[in-house]
């Protein structure tokens, strides 16, 4: 096993500051915001985006691996990160393509497939970081678990939340021209 230092070793990160947060965890949005874009790009063009997939896993393994490098002294343990990175993601690539075998891809539409492939990355996300022990990719994994419903239900709820919001805009908007008129007089 291999002995890692916590991300949050670092003294200055006391204070808050938007840009040095930016700075420093450019990886986790960049993985958050690749996987959600993977997934509302299906949903409109109601096409599966299979190599997408595909070429997005290695690229978390690769962000697991630069963000946990330094932490690590010595060539043995980081070839050790490496190989341990590589064949998990491999595994994660195995289970998305067995999801997109041709069989297998026709039963689901090109939205079931997504959120399925977004719930591999999910899974493989949270165990990456359970396995080189970053708090920040395993909270990454859990952001795109949880978002899986979340679209889920977006998606059966659009008209329900369009409803809504006109009636919430028309009430405002009643509520606003009877205190005007009210002011007038």
């Amino acid at each position: 096993m291999v002995d890692y230092k916590s991300d949050d070793d670092d003294p200055k990160a006391s204070r808050f500051s938007l840009r040095a947060f930016l700075i420093k965890d450019w990886p986790y949005l960049a993985m958050l915001a690749l996987a959600l874009f993977g997934v509302a790009y299906t949903s409109i063009a109601r096409q599966a985006m299979t190599k997408y997939w595909i070429v997005l896993a290695p690229f978390y393994g690769v962000i697991c691996v630069i963000t946990r490098w330094r932490y690590i002294e010595g060539n043995p343990l980081r070839w050790q990160l490496i190989q341990t990175e590589a064949l998990h993601w491999l595994a994660v690539i195995f289970s998305m393509s067995i999801v997109l075998v041709a069989g297998v891809e026709q039963m689901m539409n090109a939205d079931a497939s997504a959120l399925m492939l977004l719930t591999l990355l999910a899974l493989g996300t949270f165990t990456a970081g359970v396995h080189v022990a970053a708090w920040r990719i395993c909270l990454v994994g859990v952001v795109l678990a949880i978002a899986v419903p979340a679209i889920a239900w977006l998606e059966q709820a659009t008209l329900l939340l369009l409803l809504i919001a006109t009636v919430l805009v028309s009430i405002a908007v009643l509520y606003f021209m009877h205190h005007r008129r009210e002011r007038r007089y």
